[in-house]
């Protein structure tokens, strides 16, 4: 399976390495085999690694990438797709020679127009909320009909189908699922989008 295959993308935080196994085990029990593992914390690369020996057929990229040597280091671990709070030129310009999907955090027309210049496709909506959520992904998409969206804050159990339904949105990210019972919440997320 590859990114383009979901419709949601858990963005995980692991503070630990020993939680790594039952956190994405979580995930794939409650349907959904994919995650983002934020680069947060000192054992991120670790997290990517270890979650792709325990599940090997699981999509698991790296999130809060903000530089080369980040990008490059989570894709030695295993990673396979990247994700930035913002746009990286560098890791934008690597990621697209490589073949690897990178979704860059863009919210205005011009970082918009500066993904589109290095190759980008997709590009991260962040945070949804505050930047205007579903109105201001609608107004934006509509100068640049080859661009597709991923948002992420702001969206949650209560606006996701609405969200979903737009036909510019690629997938939603968020942590929400990963509160309490996470195979729970993501049961129920799956039975929402499905």
């Amino acid at each position: 399976m590859s990114i383009n295959d979901f419709k949601f993308i858990p963005v995980v935080v692991i503070n630990d390495i020993a939680d790594t196994e039952h956190i994405l085990g979580e995930l794939c029990k409650g349907g959904l085999p994919c995650a983002e593992i934020t680069f947060r914390t000192a054992c991120a690369a670790d997290a990517i690694k270890l979650g792709k020996e325990l599940y090997p057929d699981m999509c698991i990229g790296a999130g809060t990438i903000i530089n080369l040597a980040q990008c490059k280091a989570a894709l030695e671990a295993g990673a396979e797709f990247i994700v930035s709070p913002g746009l990286c030129e560098e890791t934008a310009k690597y990621c697209v020679e490589n073949n690897i999907p990178y979704f860059p955090g863009c919210v205005t027309p011009t970082e918009i127009m500066k993904a589109i210049s290095l190759g980008i496709t997709t590009v991260k909506f962040f945070p949804a909320g505050i930047y205007g959520g579903l109105k201001a992904l609608k107004a934006l998409a509509a100068p640049f009909p080859q661009i597709k969206f991923v948002p992420t804050g702001g969206v949650d159990m209560t606006n996701i189908e609405e969200f979903l339904a737009f036909d510019k949105i690629q997938a939603i990210g968020g942590s929400f699922i990963m509160k309490g019972n996470i195979a729970e919440n993501t049961a129920m997320l799956m039975e929402k989008i499905k």
